[in-house]
């Protein structure tokens, strides 16, 4: 009995199962026959149920959606009211709104999704090993998020703030959950990578409430130096923008090739910088003249030697 198993079982397969057309026959017909007795009003009573309640999920589905986006909205305005009626930063606030925005957003689509009838916990797996693999290839986002926050902790700069930094000089306007927004002189508008930034050399101009303005003038040689010096600082003492404490000094900086190179220095308010420095600029121009000074140009002495 058993080598006789054995035998049987060492033998190779016949082949592939062949199902006798008798059967195949039988099948047909049976299906037929079913077909032929389906109660096709029945059949469309139910499709038609399904394809009610697949539309009243979607009408469903969009008033939570809309009801969501309002309740959003009214969130949001009223976090920003509280913040504002503590004063908290602007800074603060914008990066704030934007990251309630982005987490309710995110939740409001899940409860949609999910009202739609689709496996939330499925769709949350799936979303969190895409998330993984995006973090990994958008690795520099994540470090701008933290660069923004950094920069939202460190405070080395706020919204109005005239800053300079990766080149770049404007006014913040926003800072971003990824970038900080900056206005140049010139209304250019500038997204600035917070990451970079948050580890950057930051000119911050803004911070205290005086700045020195600085310039550089030069007169030719032979002009008297004292007469230079009180004219200019005749004109600084007389103009109520600059500080008389500490007060405006004119020295020789530098004895240079075609000019004696004066420095002049005097304190302001921030908000005037620019205007006095400009100003002054045309006036030097004008006035000096008038005091017997003169402005040099580059020239140089050719002595011609005949053999």
């Amino acid at each position: 009995m058993w080598r006789f198993l054995a035998a049987f079982a060492a033998e190779e397969p016949a082949g592939p199962l062949i199902v006798p057309d008798s059967i195949q026959k039988a099948n047909f017909a049976q299906t037929v026959n079913r077909l032929m007795n389906l109660d096709f009003s029945q059949v469309a009573q139910n499709l038609l149920s399904e394809a009610l309640w697949v539309v009243i999920k979607i009408v469903i589905a969009l008033i939570i959606y809309y009801i969501g986006r309002w309740l959003m909205r009214r969130l949001v305005r009223l976090i920003d009211v509280a913040m504002e009626h503590r004063k908290v930063d602007l800074s603060l606030r914008a990066f704030t709104r934007s990251s309630v925005r982005a987490i309710f957003t995110l939740l409001l689509v899940l409860i949609v999704v999910s009202t739609l009838g689709v496996n939330v916990t499925s769709l949350i797996a799936v979303a969190s090993a895409a998330t993984l693999a995006i973090g990994m290839a958008l690795s520099g986002t994540a470090q701008n998020f933290a660069g923004g926050v950094m920069i939202l902790v460190m405070k080395p700069y706020r919204v109005g703030d005239y800053i300079s930094a990766q080149g770049q000089s404007g006014t913040v306007r926003e800072i971003k959950l990824f970038s900080t927004v900056i206005t140049t002189n010139d209304n250019q508008t500038i997204y600035i990578p917070n990451n970079s930034i948050a580890t950057a050399i930051i000119d911050n101009y803004t911070t205290a409430d005086d700045r020195r303005v600085d310039w550089t003038v030069g007169i030719s040689y032979g002009d008297d130096v004292d007469v230079a010096r009180q004219t200019i600082l005749a004109m600084l003492t007389a103009d109520p923008r600059i500080h008389q404490d500490p007060a405006p000094v004119v020295w020789v900086a530098a004895l240079a090739d075609s000019s004696v190179n004066l420095t002049i220095r005097a304190w302001t308010a921030n908000a005037d910088y620019w205007t006095v420095f400009y100003e002054y600029n045309e006036r030097f121009y004008k006035e000096l003249p008038r005091a017997g000074i003169s402005f040099p140009f580059p020239q140089m002495d050719v002595h011609v030697k005949n053999e």
